[in-house]
């Protein structure tokens, strides 16, 4: 399996950046084999699901950025869960914790966004963890797809866990309004959940219309990625694109 091009600028202002979509469940497995991999992966936007959200949370994210080579952008328990970490590399502009409507009985729900920069290419994120109810679940892609719209960026990236697989009516209604990574350019592995038994899709990055997908899927057989770290790290494999940018 070839590998993903590393981040650079082209010479049009354009710019290579590789984003690690990750349901990290809380930190509660083996975080320096979450570490590893997120620092093989090299990736200058890390979409994290499932950021720790109780007692120290912002120090226990923080304490992963450091040993996977980010900084903590936004995000963790005043999204619900949701979080983004960046390399250096970015320049941030702005970002906001968007909680979404809360259905009784359950779970609290939320999006981390941003608007970076890599150069002169400009870039939404969003990072999201939709509902296991699939009504909400599908209210919730269209909430999240309007936050897009309002962001006013002419070029973004969702990374999420989308707890659907693509055939699915929520799944496809993003992917319907962005470009499912995967879908677009497959590259390494296909299934997401569960790492000890790999059997179904239900995490992405999807990107807006613009964007060149140069390659997405999970990191499989990279240099310092074993299996032993993704089964270990969490009980979702990651995802791992290599988008191009264009200057905006």
């Amino acid at each position: 399996m070839a590998l993903l091009p590393n981040s650079h600028t082209e010479p049009d202002g354009s710019a290579l950046v590789r984003v690690l979509s990750y349901n990290i469940r809380s930190m509660r497995d083996d975080t320096h084999a979450l570490a590893r991999v997120i620092t093989a992966c090299a990736p200058d936007l890390v979409l994290v699901q499932e950021a720790p959200r109780f007692f120290r949370w912002r120090k226990k994210l923080a304490r992963l950025a450091a040993a996977s080579g980010q900084v903590v952008l936004t995000g963790g328990a005043t999204a619900a869960g949701p979080a983004i970490l960046c390399s250096l590399r970015a320049t941030v502009e702005r970002t906001e914790d968007v909680l979404l409507p809360l259905t009784p009985g359950l779970h609290r729900r939320g999006l981390a966004t941003a608007v970076v920069r890599f150069g002169a290419a400009r870039l939404g994120v969003v990072s999201c963890h939709l509902s296991l109810q699939k009504d909400e679940r599908y209210e919730q892609a269209g909430l999240l797809l309007d936050r897009l719209t309002g962001m006013g960026v002419e070029h973004a990236v969702v990374g999420g866990d989308l707890n659907e697989r693509p055939d699915g009516p929520t799944f496809r209604h993003l992917a319907a309004a962005l470009q499912d990574g995967r879908a677009t350019a497959p590259w390494g592995g296909e299934f997401t959940s569960t790492p000890a038994e790999p059997h179904q899709r239900i995490d992405a990055v999807l990107a807006t219309q613009g964007i060149e997908v140069l390659g997405c899927g999970v990191p499989l057989h990279q240099p310092g990625i074993t299996e032993r770290d993704l089964r270990a790290a969490t009980d979702h494999l990651p995802v791992l694109a290599a988008l191009k940018i264009p200057a905006s």
